[in-house]
Parts: C-alpha cells; sequence; structure tokens
C-alpha cells in the first residue's frame, strides 16, 4: 500500500511502500518535481524527474515516518 510521505524540508509529497527493512519504493508525484529543489535542479538540467532517486532530507523524513508507525514495514519478512 502506498503511504503518502512528506519531506520535512521542503514539503515534497511523495508515495512511499516499505517492502523490508532496507527496501523503499518512492513513487514521485507530479508536483514533486516542482517543490523539491533537488528534483528541480535535476529537470533544469534536463533529467527526467522520474531518474531522481531520493535526497537525504527526503530519506530523513521516510526513516520518520518508519519510526512513528505512519509508513509500515511488512512483519513477515
Amino acid at each position: 500500500m502506498n503511504t503518502p510521505v512528506v519531506c520535512g524540508e521542503c514539503g515534497a509529497r511523495v508515495l512511499c511502500e516499505k517492502f523490508s527493512p532496507a527496501h523503499t519504493q518512492v513513487q514521485w508525484t507530479g508536483d514533486a518535481a516542482t517543490t523539491c529543489p533537488r528534483i528541480a535542479a535535476e529537470v533544469r538540467a534536463g533529467r527526467p524527474s522520474a531518474r531522481v532517486r531520493s535526497c537525504a532530507a527526503l530519506g530523513t523524513s521516510i526513516a520518520a515516518a518508519v519510526l512513528e508507525g505512519r509508513l509500515e514495514v511488512p512483519a513477515d519478512v
């Protein structure tokens, strides 16, 4: 199940799903390309937003969502 996670630094909203403690799927929403300064810089440089993997601030926000129970990691892995 995709769970919304908002970056604590820039406010970009992405959809996340955890498959294991180490495996996270991140789906960028359409407005994230303009909200996130890292994605916006990559897009301006000619790189498709879908090819931008992540950033440290978003990673921190995803980790916080897991710790706070807002993003669940399957127990059966």
